[in-house]
């Protein structure tokens, strides 16, 4: 059986990290799960710790501080494929990424993907608890970011993300700029021009249960902004 690792970052995801540790480790038993916490204030990190000294399945990543998440996830991938991981999945700790699906992802790569993308906005994808303005943003994101880059994927601003240990390797990721949501847009294109064939699984992506949104204007423009430095980077 392929060896396959599951990447949780975290910075004060307290309140829920023992609840998406514990669905995550059901819904995939033989995979591990990592969690890479940038020092969180309200102890998630020193929590992880304890998950991890009870489940030889779970392992933590402790990062000095918050960089960001694409410098979280980039640490983590760096060191996973030097271990020579086969599958690496990525996903959010605040349920907003259902476990159950993760199984779907893993599939999808079974059938033939390098990548497998939980989309929200292909047929069947969806979104839930979220209001007029914010559907608008994320939807508007996506197919701005599709129209400056000119590629086929529905859903570039998806973090929930299954990879082929050959796909993520090619991507060179010490040169990733983004920190922010614009990791995913950046990840996803720079898959896309090595080559990689990528499929869109349909998920139903949930509001966060519990805990606070970490998204910000400087992500947000960090976000818009990075589609223009990689598209006139290839011209």
């Amino acid at each position: 059986m392929p060896r396959t690792v599951i990447v949780i970052p975290t910075y004060n995801e307290r309140d829920g990290l023992a609840a998406i540790v514990t669905a995550v480790r059901a819904a995939v038993p033989a995979a591990t799960v990592v969690v890479v916490d940038d020092n969180s204030p309200d102890g998630t990190g020193r929590l992880a710790d304890e998950l991890a000294a009870a489940d030889p399945q779970v392992r933590v990543m402790h990062r000095a501080g918050k960089e960001g998440l694409g410098r979280a996830y980039i640490d983590a991938f760096l060191t996973l494929l030097a271990e020579g991981w086969d599958r690496l999945v990525q996903m959010d700790a605040d349920f907003s990424h259902a476990p159950a699906d993760v199984p779907r992802l893993l599939q999808a790569l079974d059938d033939g993907a390098d990548v497998a993308v939980g989309s929200r906005y292909v047929a069947g994808g969806s979104t839930a608890n979220w209001g007029l303005g914010r559907r608008l943003l994320s939807r508007g994101g996506s197919f701005y970011a599709r129209y400056v880059l000119g590629v086929g994927i529905h859903d570039l601003t998806a973090g929930f993300k299954a990879w082929r240990r050959e796909a993520l390797a090619r991507i060179p990721l010490r040169q990733i700029e983004a920190k922010g949501y614009g990791f995913q847009i950046e990840m996803t294109y720079r898959a896309l021009r090595t080559g990689a064939r990528i499929v869109e699984v349909p998920i139903r992506f949930v509001d966060r249960r519990v805990g606070q949104s970490k998204m910000s204007e400087t992500i947000f423009v960090e976000a818009m902004t990075i589609v223009w430095r990689l598209r006139l980077g290839d011209d």
